[in-house]
C-alpha cells in the first residue's frame, strides 16, 4: 500500500488555465460574486479536501511577467481580496482549511496578522496563509510607497543572483515572524471575565511584541485575542534554493512543483538540508506537490478540451500538467505519494468543471485506492496536518507596565 497523503486544492478565478473563462461550463459573470465562491468552497469542503488556497495579487495583471499583462483583454481581470473571501467562507464551511494568499511587500504586517487571527476565530481553527515575497513594478506603482524592488527573475533564473529578490525574501521572513509573534502576544487564558471583581482582562498575560527588524518595527500586542490554533498555518510556494530556505525557516507547509515524481527526492533532500539548520526534529516541515489537472471522462475528451484551451491562450507553468481521466490523476497522486510528499495540491484547469471532477471522481478513486489520509476529526487545520498547537512564546515572561 502506498504512503497515505492529504489532498488540497488551489482556487483561482475561472481556473488555472488562462482561457478557462471561455469554456461552456465557466461562469465568468459570477467570478466576483459571493455565490460563486460559496459554491466552490462547499464543493471542496464536502469532498473532504484538507485545505483550499485562494489566489490573490495587488495589480490587474497579477504576478504575470507578460509585458502587456495590465492591458490585455483576453485574460480574467479583477478579483476579490483573498483574506476577506476566506473570512466570508469560514462560517459557510465545516472542515476545510482556508488559506488566502498575501503579498508581503505591501500588506501591513499588523493588519495581515490580525486579519488571519480573525479568520482563525471565525473558522474555529482552520486559518492559514500563503505568503508571497516581493512585488511587481505595477503593484509597487499601485501603492506608491517604494520605487525599488524585484523586476522578475534575473537572467540566470536564480533568486540568489538578484539583491532585490533576496531583500524581498528577508522582508517576507520578518512578516512571517511577526504574524507568529502577534498570534502569541495573548496567552490562552488572558481573558478572565470575572463579573464579581469587574476584571475582564488579565493584562499581565497580554504581551508587547517589541519587534525591530530591517524593514519595519512593531511595539505592542495584537488587538485580537489568541485564536483556536494559537498560530495560523503559514505556507509558501517554493521552486528553488532561496525559497526552499525561506520555507524551511518560516513556513509550516511548503508547496513545491516537481516536474515528475522522480524529481521529488532531490527537492525533499534540499528542503531537509535547509530545515536541519533552522528547525528541530519535533517541528517538521510538511511538503505538498502541486499538480495542474484537467479531468474528463475519456483521454480523447480531455485532449480535445486541452487543445482548444491551448489554441486560445497557451499555458505557462512549472507545475506538472495532467490532462486525462480521473484514473490518470490518481496514478499521478499515487506516484507522488510513493515519492514521499505529505500531500498534493491540485490546480484545477477550469472552475468549476475540474473541481467538480476532483470531488466526484478523483477523490473517491484515490480513497478507494488507499492513498488518502482519512479525516480523523482533529478540530484544527494544524492538527489535521500533524502539527502541534504551539504555546505562546511569551507565556513565561514578565510584562512591564
Amino acid at each position: 500500500m502506498p504512503d497515505r497523503i492529504h489532498l488540497a486544492v488551489a482556487l483561482d478565478g475561472a481556473g488555472w488555465h488562462p482561457a478557462a473563462w471561455r469554456e461552456p461550463a465557466a461562469r465568468p459573470t459570477e467570478l466576483t460574486s459571493a455565490a460563486y465562491w460559496r459554491t466552490l468552497a462547499r464543493t471542496a469542503d464536502g469532498a473532504g479536501l484538507l485545505l483550499a488556497t485562494i489566489e490573490d495579487a495587488l495589480s490587474l495583471g497579477g504576478r504575470s511577467l507578460e509585458p502587456d499583462a495590465e492591458t490585455r483583454r483576453d485574460r480574467v481581470r479583477g478579483r476579490l481580496d483573498a483574506v476577506l473571501v476566506a473570512s466570508f467562507l469560514a462560517p459557510l464551511t465545516r472542515r476545510i482549511g482556508l488559506v488566502p494568499t498575501a503579498t508581503t511587500a505591501h500588506s501591513e504586517p499588523f493588519h495581515l496578522a490580525t486579519g488571519l487571527q480573525t479568520l482563525d476565530h471565525t473558522s474555529r481553527g482552520r486559518a492559514g496563509v500563503r505568503l508571497v515575497a516581493g512585488s511587481t513594478e505595477q503593484e509597487r506603482a499601485n501603492f506608491g510607497r517604494r520605487a525599488d524592488g524585484p523586476s522578475g527573475l534575473p537572467a540566470s533564473g536564480r533568486v540568489e543572483d538578484d539583491p532585490a529578490l533576496l531583500a524581498a525574501f528577508r522582508e517576507a521572513g520578518e512578516v512571517a515572524d511577526v504574524i507568529r509573534r502577534l498570534a502569541d502576544s495573548w496567552e490562552d487564558d488572558s481573558i478572565v471575565r470575572d463579573l464579581a471583581s469587574g476584571k475582564f482582562l488579565d493584562r499581565e498575560r497580554v504581551h508587547n511584541v517589541a519587534f525591530e527588524g530591517e524593514f519595519f518595527s512593531i511595539t505592542g500586542a495584537s488587538i485580537v485575542p489568541r485564536s483556536p490554533q494559537g498560530q495560523p498555518l503559514v505556507t509558501a510556494l517554493a521552486h528553488q534554493t532561496v525559497p526552499y530556505r525561506f520555507a524551511a525557516e518560516h513556513a509550516d507547509l511548503v508547496f513545491v512543483t516537481p516536474r515528475d515524481a522522480a524529481a521529488v527526492g532531490g527537492i525533499l533532500n534540499e528542503l531537509a538540508d535547509a530545515a536541519d539548520a533552522v528547525r528541530g526534529l519535533d517541528d517538521p516541515l510538511r511538503v505538498f506537490a502541486d499538480l495542474f489537472v484537467l479531468v474528463e471522462e475519456t483521454p480523447a475528451a480531455a485532449a480535445s478540451v486541452w487543445n482548444r484551451l491551448q489554441e486560445r491562450a497557451p499555458l505557462a507553468t512549472d507545475a506538472r500538467v495532467v490532462v486525462g481521466t480521473a484514473d490518470d490523476v490518481v496514478e499521478e497522486i499515487r506516484a507522488l505519494a510513493d515519492a514521499g510528499v505529505d500531500g498534493v495540491r491540485l490546480r484545477p484547469a477550469r472552475l468549476p468543471a475540474d473541481l467538480d471532477a476532483i470531488a466526484d471522481r478523483v477523490i473517491p478513486r484515490a480513497a478507494s485506492a488507499g492513498i488518502l489520509i482519512p479525516d480523523d476529526g482533529a478540530p484544527t487545520l494544524r492538527e489535521r496536518v500533524g502539527l502541534p498547537r504551539l504555546a505562546s512564546r511569551y507565556a513565561r515572561q514578565e510584562v512591564g507596565a
